[in-house]
């Protein structure tokens, strides 16, 4: 059986530290490059899993960096995929501080594989006030000859965190452990993080932990629960269900995860 566990698969010390010291050159290389400053830590925040509270050691790293309003006119102002040449000058930003590692433009982001296997992705965004006031940003999308879309990832980590405080610590718990599972037994298959976190989000209702770190059920019994659920909102994995991030509310696509997280959550369950 591999049941969810209370506190299983965190990151350890060691591997924390050497995100936050990659991380910190990372922003400075790319506030050197667009804002004129050398600070490590300004306009700059960590957003998917990580930022989620939901990663495990073999997670990739997502990183927002917040870029100057006139940064958007100009590339915006381009005559052929503005977004494609922002995307390029952020990867240039950080190659002068990372010159032989492997680092690319991918659509959206800027890939940096390390040769100890850890991964970030750089993502270049501008920030906004939405309808509601809350802070936002759109990001560029090199795809189909450039467009820009949006995310709203404060919004997401603070749906997550309340969550996770009212479920005792269940919830980025459950996260981690299906991400586990698929790491260890479902590699090949994709599953999107936002997936796992927004379907968690949405099926954990009011369980949580114990005081005593117990789940008040038979053994088991919740990650049936998950699994019925999934069945429910998916036909039994027959078509792609509809989920929205928790938070941002901004649909989630799930065509592309809804095999392997079918497949996760079928073993958990036994």
């Amino acid at each position: 059986m591999e049941h969810v566990s209370r506190h299983g698969k965190s990151i350890d010390l060691e591997t924390r530290q050497r995100i936050s010291v990659r991380y910190r050159r990372i922003t400075k290389a790319a506030n050197r490059e667009f804002w004129d400053s050398q600070s490590e830590t300004a306009h700059s925040l960590y957003v998917g899993s990580y930022g989620r509270g939901t990663a495990i050691d073999t997670s990739d790293l997502d990183v927002l960096i917040s870029l100057p309003k006139d940064e958007y006119e100009r590339y915006d102002g381009y005559y052929g995929n503005g977004q494609s040449r922002l995307i390029q000058a952020m990867k240039e930003s950080i190659q002068d501080t990372y010159p032989s590692t492997d680092i690319h433009g991918d659509g959206q982001v800027v890939v940096i594989k390390f040769s100890d296997g850890m991964r970030f992705e750089v993502l270049p965004a501008f920030e906004q006030t939405s309808w509601n006031g809350a802070p936002s940003f759109i990001y560029p999308d090199a795809h189909m000859g450039g467009n820009w879309k949006a995310t709203n990832p404060k919004s997401e980590q603070s749906a997550m965190k309340d969550k996770d405080s009212s479920s005792n610590g269940l919830l980025y718990d459950t996260c981690k452990h299906i991400r586990f599972v698929h790491s260890e037994g479902y590699s090949s298959y994709k599953l999107s993080g936002i997936v796992v976190d927004s379907f968690v989000y949405s099926a954990i209702g009011g369980w949580r932990w114990t005081s005593g770190g117990s789940i008040p059920a038979a053994a088991g019994e919740y990650e049936q629960m998950l699994l019925k659920k999934f069945n429910e909102m998916s036909a039994n994995g027959q078509f792609a269900f509809q989920l929205s991030a928790p938070g941002s509310k901004q649909e989630v696509d799930t065509s592309e995860s809804i095999a392997c997280l079918s497949k996760v959550l079928e073993r958990i369950a036994r």
